[in-house]
């Protein structure tokens, strides 16, 4: 029996989904942070449960061949790139099987159907610097001084990082300035123990299409002090088009408030995509959309691969011109744009009404007449008998997936395909398993790396229409779902 602070050399065979390395010492597992596939390591036991434990890692005796120099200082204490040890290649490896294997075993599919129905993993076409957005956290050190950077994993304690190298060279400049124009004007950063201070938070976004970047302030008041010497200061950056303030005098984890104000600029800037050939990306020449970028706008970080993504759904949805598709969870109408050059006519749906406002700004300003946005929920919205029936539905939700009322609405309406586009593995099996038991099969999915370098992965999914009578039930038990260590229960 092993105890806590015990040290034990194990082999790495695996990973779980986030990303931490799995070994087994006389069959038990142990889950190791740092550690990959391959690797030899010594560790010691840092917390026993009944069927597995934690270790750290404390030496590395022989490193796997997919072992690689990570090239940020601040690797291993932030919680964003776990796997920045590991060569590109293997990440995508493990990605395409974390996929495949979270299906099989949350989503009880036959991992042999699967693997035939897998069309390839989409590859970044830029492990670095692809990232439009960043959220920069402020905080104090130790000694006092004023620190930026992201949150260590799972904790809100702050690794100064200067230069993010999933971001734009130019975020770290603008952050030293907001740095020292703070110390200059005695503003001080938030403390979340106390409650005292006042910035927050610094988004920083940039548009592809020329450049352009707006910040935007999160403050815990009304008012931002010293406002004329930061704008003084801003705009002698001549990519800074947008300044901003997110008003968040809450007691929160949420980083955004709920009301934003423009202080200096443009209330937003403008980014672009182009509409690619869903089989080998190649661009599709004159269509392009446009789109207005707010600080509250969701809009994917990395847009190369958004251009892939996206090109893969408008490819599994089969448009010819005489389709109607539904989107749901539209947000400021992204995929719908895109759709709509090949159908008949694009509903969306979003329940933000802020969001649906900018979708129809989108689409007046791309001069798209084919698509209309509604503000609601989609289990209401289909109530309407005035709206036409969907051949197609699009749905790209947030990481917790789609509400089991947005599920049942699919069913619903009957759509001859659904394409599932999804940020979450596990949410996307338990999701399949709720639509496959109403009748639909999955007929095709790919697997797509948006953020290199983390453990997280996009998947697209076609799913068809079986004929009434061919409807099955299909029961899965979902359980290991709802458990928090769900994905590392029986990990080999």
């Amino acid at each position: 029996m092993y105890n806590k602070n015990d040290i034990i050399d194990i082999e790495i065979t695996g990973l779980t989904s986030e990303g931490e390395g799995i070994g087994r010492s006389d069959g038990f597992p142990f889950f190791v942070k740092g550690a990959i596939p391959g690797d030899v390591i010594r560790a010691g036991i840092t917390k026993l449960k009944k069927t597995y434990a934690y270790a750290r890692l404390i030496e590395l005796l022989k490193p796997s061949g997919d072992r690689c120099e990570p090239l940020c200082p601040a690797f291993g204490r932030c919680g964003g790139c776990r796997l920045m040890h590991m060569k590109y290649e293997a990440q995508a490896k493990y990605k395409e099987e974390k996929i495949i294997d979270t299906l099989s075993r949350i989503g009880g599919m036959d991992r042999e159907k699967l693997e035939e129905l897998n069309e390839g993993f989409i590859s970044a076409v830029s492990p670095l610097r692809y990232r439009n957005k960043a959220q920069y956290p402020f905080g104090k050190d130790k000694n006092g001084d004023i620190v930026f950077g992201f949150f260590e994993s799972r904790s809100h304690r702050i690794v100064p990082c200067g230069d993010c190298l999933l971001g734009g060279v130019e975020d770290g400049k603008l952050l030293l300035l907001l740095k020292d124009w703070m110390e200059e004007n005695g503003i001080e950063p938030y403390d979340e123990q106390s409650g005292k201070g006042f910035i927050r938070h610094a988004l920083i976004r940039r548009s592809r299409e020329n450049g352009d970047m707006m910040l935007c302030l999160v403050i815990n008041g009304k008012k931002l002090p010293a406002a004329d010497a930061l704008i003084e200061r801003l705009a002698g950056i001549p990519s800074v088009k947008s300044v901003m303030i997110s008003i968040n005098t809450k007691n929160t984890n949420v980083i955004m408030g709920e009301e934003c104000r423009l202080i200096w600029g443009e209330p937003g800037i403008r980014d672009s995509l182009r509409l690619l050939d869903g089989k080998d990306f190649s661009e599709i020449s004159g269509v392009k959309r446009e789109f207005f970028i707010s600080p509250l706008s969701f809009y994917q970080v990395n847009p190369e691969q958004t251009e892939r993504l996206y090109a893969t759904a408008v490819s599994y949805a089969g448009l010819s011109g005489n389709e109607t598709v539904w989107d749901l969870y539209c947000g400021i109408g992204t995929i719908s744009l895109m759709m709509a050059a090949n159908a008949k006519e694009v509903i969306g749906v979003e329940i933000v009404p802020q969001a649906i406002a900018d979708a129809k700004e989108n689409a007046r300003f791309n001069g798209v007449k084919n698509v209309r946005f509604i503000v609601g929920a989609a289990e209401e919205v289909v109530t309407d008998e005035s709206l036409p029936r969907p051949q197609v539905v699009v749905v790209d939700p947030p990481r917790k997936g789609c509400d089991r009322i947005c599920l049942d609405t699919i069913l619903k309406l009957s759509p001859d395909r659904i394409v599932y586009v999804s940020c979450d593995p596990a949410t996307l099996a338990r999701d399949l398993s709720i639509l496959r038991s109403g009748g639909y099969e999955l007929k095709r999915f790919r697997g797509c790396d948006m953020f290199a370098q983390s453990h997280h992965v996009e998947t697209v999914c076609l799913l068809s229409n079986r004929k009434p009578d061919t409807k099955v039930r299909i029961d899965v038990d979902l359980e290991d779902y709802y458990r928090i260590k769900d994905s590392k229960k029986n990990q080999n």
